[in-house]
């Protein structure tokens, strides 16, 4: 059985207020083409579909657009769930005819996809709240899903039905995990594990979230989830959230397949893939990333003049770029107009060479200066020795004409 793993899409999300909508559309247009190159027999989305739990028209409607192509007329499994970002509800409503189609989507930990059969050959053959089991016609065997859509831990206590308030989250998992896989992931079918959490081997570091991320661990006082948690009988756990694809064990095979577009500065430079899953019962998965090529990079680069940033952004059209200038002073409005005339998105950060040589830290005023030269002490005080440029002299000269008036 050949499953493509991806998450985290972030339909409608911007960086700042730069639209990202055309690059989502170019990239769900390669994943659906590597879905076909590669003959995968489903497809498994490891939530946070959308960006925000009310996401616009357009990004609605290249999700649904999307997972019908996926879907090939209901004749290939497509399985969602939701992440931190979704709305569970939203996610839920149109499953009736989302299933017709052959997708399914779960919004909650405790949701239980009713059994159906397509003429396509797709159907459930056993159900349960977190878990299915899905037979395909050209295969002998069938695909057994644990899946666990996001919910903080007050949340997912309730719809787990939990009493006990102390016991640990990652425990309360782990005996839900295991008592759906104790009755049916033996070794005659596929068994996987599809989560949306923050999950990291037991004792070791513990991974980063992007800067921008939703953190798991404080909504709701969530704790870390351990590989260690995962049923023995899972051969593969397809994991969202993080942003960067990562194994974090490889020997219970649990893995962030990622964003497959960079959606913040402190993503610059990664590459982002699909996972393709190769599984057969009671064997190892087989794992093949695979490499996405559309969308921009996220570049940080640092330049000393304003012309050879210039030239460096002209030629680099296809990029969003947070760009470091070195100055000795502020920048004049012209060259910050020159730079973002020659390129759609960057962002400016001044820095200012030996900012740190001269202490102009000190409380003493000489009053027989001009206002102008006060105002200048004044500027380098608070900017660290940063000398106010020409255009911030001539604002103060205004205001300052204004009030002698």
């Amino acid at each position: 059985m050949r499953i493509l793993h991806t998450s985290d899409w972030h339909l409608g999300k911007k960086l700042d207020n730069f639209s990202r909508i055309e690059e989502q559309k170019q990239v769900l247009a390669e994943i659906c083409k590597i879905a076909d190159q590669e003959k995968v027999d489903v497809v498994i989305i490891a939530g946070d579909l959308f960006d925000t739990y009310n996401p616009g028209t357009e990004a609605e409607e290249l999700f649904y657009k999307t997972l019908k192509k996926l879907a090939k007329n209901g004749s290939r499994p497509v399985i969602a769930i939701a992440g931190n970002h979704d709305s569970p509800d939203r996610i839920e409503v149109p499953d009736p005819l989302a299933k017709e189609c052959g997708i399914i989507l779960a919004g909650f930990p405790n949701t239980k996809i009713p059994a159906f059969k397509l003429d396509t050959g797709i159907e459930i053959i056993n159900t349960e709240p977190g878990f299915l089991e899905l037979k395909l016609a050209h295969l002998a065997y069938s695909l057994r899903l644990l899946y666990t859509p996001y919910a903080n831990e007050f949340r997912l206590k309730t719809f787990l039905d939990i009493t006990d308030t102390e016991e640990e989250l990652r425990q309360i998992l782990a005996k839900h995990w295991q008592k759906a896989a104790s009755k049916y992931c033996d070794t005659e079918g596929v068994n996987i594990l599809m989560a949306h959490l923050f999950m990291m081997q037991k004792n070791a570091p513990q991974p980063e979230e992007p800067d921008d991320e939703k953190p798991i661990l404080y909504l709701g006082g969530a704790q870390p989830v351990f590989t260690t948690n995962i049923p023995a009988q899972i051969q593969y756990t397809a994991l969202g959230h993080l942003h960067k694809k990562q194994i974090v064990s490889e020997k219970n095979m649990a893995v962030y397949s990622g964003t497959p577009l960079s959606y913040s500065m402190s993503e610059a430079e990664q590459d982002k893939y699909v996972i393709i899953t190769e599984i057969k019962p009671g064997t190892p998965a087989k794992l093949k990333p695979i490499k996405l090529q559309n969308g921009r990079k996220l570049i940080r680069k640092t330049f000393t003049e304003v012309d050879l940033a210039c030239i460096w952004l002209q030629e680099n059209q296809n990029t969003i770029v947070e760009l470091t200038m070195k100055t000795d002073m502020f920048m004049a409005a012209e060259d910050i107009k020159k730079i973002h005339k020659v390129h759609d998105y960057v962002k400016i950060i001044p820095e200012v060479k030996n900012r740190h040589v001269h202490d102009y830290k000190t409380t003493n005023i000489d009053l027989t200066k001009s206002m102008e030269e006060l105002f200048s002490d004044y500027f380098k005080h608070e900017k660290n020795g940063l000398a106010p440029n020409k255009d911030i002299l001539n604002i103060f000269k205004e205001i300052y004409a204004q009030e002698e008036r």
